[in-house]
């Protein structure tokens, strides 16, 4: 985890958000998603893994008002904070790893492009998957994106797990049911293509079966 967390700050102290693979002037499929769940604007909303991303600057714009942004790297989330100015006042940022996170807040909506896909230890994914189930409500949103099957096998020098539908379903267990899946190419600033599968599931009860 330390080391998670050292290679996440050096990225961020050694280039501009604008110069990292993953850096999208504007995350248009992902502000799509957030709109069509009808979220209402003072409903909570967490970026996770959203450090140096302008998400929430989109998001602040469209008047949402109860955002949470997450992310391992203090660097990311410094800049974020400066970029915004006095809009950063009013969001709740979290330096935390991913699966330290524990909180007893619950949100309507969780996104997450391109943390999971970090996480290839399966007893990290599995706490990934119970922070999310604590965190989000019941019939809550889960937009999630991660590297797409015959796409990108690392990702800033590391190691990463590619996802299809079937993948991300058996990771997640039926507390979640699937509503929607898109394919995007994100051309990375140094103009190579990169192909990611976005995600929109609804959180429901946990079957129980007899």
């Amino acid at each position: 985890m330390l080391e998670r967390k050292k290679h996440w700050g050096d990225v961020y102290q050694e280039k501009s958000p604008s110069e990292v693979s993953w850096y999208q002037k504007e995350p248009k499929l992902s502000l799509e998603l957030i709109r069509r769940t009808n979220v209402a604007t003072n409903d909570a909303i967490i970026d996770v893994g959203g450090g140096a991303s302008v998400l929430v600057d989109y998001l602040s714009k469209e008047c949402y008002t109860n955002l949470t942004v997450l992310d391992i790297s203090e660097n990311a989330i410094s800049i974020s904070k400066k970029r915004l100015g006095d809009t950063a006042k009013s969001i709740e940022w979290i330096v935390s790893d991913i699966t330290q996170f524990d909180t007893s807040q619950k949100f309507s909506l969780w996104h997450d492009r391109a943390l999971f896909h970090f996480l290839t230890d399966p007893s990290d994914r599995k706490i990934y998957v119970k922070a999310l189930i604590k965190a989000i409500r019941t019939e809550g949103h889960l937009i999630i994106a991660t590297f797409a099957i015959g796409g990108p096998e690392k990702c800033s020098g590391l190691e990463i797990v590619q996802y299809d539908s079937e993948k991300m379903i058996a990771e997640l267990g039926d507390n979640f049911a699937l509503l929607e899946e898109r394919k995007e190419i994100h051309i990375t600033p140094a103009n190579k293509k990169q192909e990611f599968i976005f995600f929109h599931f609804l959180r429901v009860p946990k079957k129980i079966y007899t």
